[in-house]
């Protein structure tokens, strides 16, 4: 099959790099179309991922011209093609919510940080950046084939479908401090745009600010993002 560069547009999406090519063939391997080597590629991770694909009954495919069109990297050595997945996202388990997110790396990023917290379920209300933009899948570190994402679109379908959740919108505006916050089970912390934050109409639920001092007008949010996860989910370690 000839692979083209990304976009939206297309059914499937690429892993660029070792590490993010190994976490999808072990946590999606049915997802799995074609697995590419540089002509440089060797050592260990060329002998584990070997392994992988006798085992999947794959060819890896040895060329350097689709490395030249995919990455503008000089370090990448494998890159992974994979069907774009939407795993449900599951009742009576803690979500993180995601209002509009617009960058592809603040995206990854907070993934690989629910994914490293114990959140394996995402809400994203659209319009958001791409999921499957390769950036995004990079920033992840390959936490993406954790998780399940699920996209809405508005705020209310997502409400409708889990109406037993404790809702934490995190703002500006809030009035309860982080520090004195009660995250209540199963629970759903809520985010908004890196540009323009949640509107008022979230301060309806159970609002809440991370507070610091006035150097700064705000924390950017994969930041932000990290902080509460922490503090909602640090008495499971």
């Amino acid at each position: 099959m000839k692979y083209t560069k990304y976009n939206k547009s297309l059914d499937y999406s690429y892993t660029l790099g070792i590490t993010l090519t190994i976490e999808l063939i072990k946590k999606h391997k049915e997802d799995l179309l074609d697995i590419y080597y540089s002509t440089s590629f060797n050592g260990e991770s060329k002998t584990l991922i070997d392994s992988y694909c006798k085992d999947l009954n794959i060819t890896p495919i040895v060329s350097d011209k689709i490395f030249n069109i995919l990455s503008n990297k000089e370090n990448i050595f494998v890159i992974g093609v994979f069907k774009k997945f939407y795993n449900k996202i599951n009742n009576n388990t803690n979500h993180i919510c995601l209002v509009n997110p617009s960058n592809a790396g603040n995206l990854g990023t907070i993934l690989r940080t629910a994914s490293g917290f114990g959140i394996e379920n995402i809400a994203i209300i659209t319009p958001s950046v791409d999921l499957f933009d390769p950036k995004t899948i990079r920033a992840s570190m390959g936490a993406i084939f954790n998780l399940n994402v699920t996209l809405y679109e508005n705020f209310q379908d997502y409400l409708n479908s889990f109406k037993n959740y404790n809702i934490y919108t995190f703002m500006l505006q809030a009035k309860t401090k982080l520090h004195e916050t009660k995250f209540l089970k199963p629970f759903t912390l809520v985010f908004g745009n890196e540009a323009t934050g949640l509107d008022k109409s979230y301060l309806d639920y159970n609002s809440v600010i991370i507070k610091h001092n006035n150097s700064i007008d705000s924390l950017n949010l994969p930041i932000a993002t990290s902080i509460a996860i922490y503090e909602a989910t640090k008495s499971n370690f």
